[in-house]
């Protein structure tokens, strides 16, 4: 089984953010940033599912400055084979995002195709399900369980008040939630092993943006009580 990992490089979420000099970005000065939360379950599972079926590969791809490689680093040393780095500026439509992402995904003969839920840093929520919509693959948000079991996948979901299940068969594109898996840690073998893995970099340019961001600003301090 081939699976694809798509990984976002997002600000710690204990970090103190504060708005940079020309108002439409974050001053990144001081800022610690760490994979997108959500985007380590999905890296979980996807080293689960190859560990289990005792062959296969993993390939985490990420679309952004070289900075994201440090970032792909940390994916590696968790346990996944090799990376792809899409070079390039990401734009602030996510469908020009997911039109990079799925460009480079369309061909890579992948079974699955795995994202976390939603990024911590904009809450879009909307990358996995576009790409799945570009490829024309099926497609289920926020799953909390994942059975791959003859080609098909077994899903679960948390809704409103109980849960829900489906099937599909592969290839497919999932996005991942809190409860899927306890990710693991990166430990020290892994980490210099991680240094020898390949990490392929592919320039890209992400297309006409239909949304610009006008400007930033931080929500106004809580009144006291």
């Amino acid at each position: 089984m081939k699976i694809a990992i798509c990984l976002r490089r997002v600000p710690d979420t204990t970090a103190k953010i504060a708005i940079g000099p020309s108002g439409t970005t974050i001053d990144e000065t001081g800022v610690k940033f760490v994979p997108n939360p959500y985007d380590e379950y999905a890296l979980e599972a996807g080293i689960a599912l190859r560990e289990a079926a005792g062959a296969g590969e993993t390939v985490v791809v990420a679309f952004g400055g070289d900075a994201v490689q440090e970032t792909m680093r940390t994916a590696l040393a968790m346990g996944v084979d090799r990376a792809v780095h899409l070079q390039g500026t990401p734009s602030a439509d996510g469908l020009a995002n997911a039109r990079v992402l799925a460009d480079h995904l369309r061909d890579g003969g992948y079974d699955l195709i795995l994202f976390g839920k939603v990024a911590v840093d904009d809450y879009g929520q909307q990358t996995g399900a576009m790409v799945a919509e570009l490829l024309g693959r099926p497609c289920a948000t926020a799953i909390t369980a994942l059975v791959i079991e003859g080609g098909t996948a077994k899903v679960t979901r948390e809704v409103e008040g109980g849960v829900e299940s489906a099937h599909c068969a592969l290839p497919a594109v999932f996005t991942c939630d809190k409860g899927l898996n306890t990710p693991r840690l990166p430990g020290l073998k892994g980490i210099m092993a991680a240094k020898k893995k390949p990490l392929d970099i592919v320039p890209t340019t992400a297309g006409d943006s239909r949304v610009t961001i006008v400007s930033l600003a931080l929500p106004p301090e809580r009144q006291a009580g």
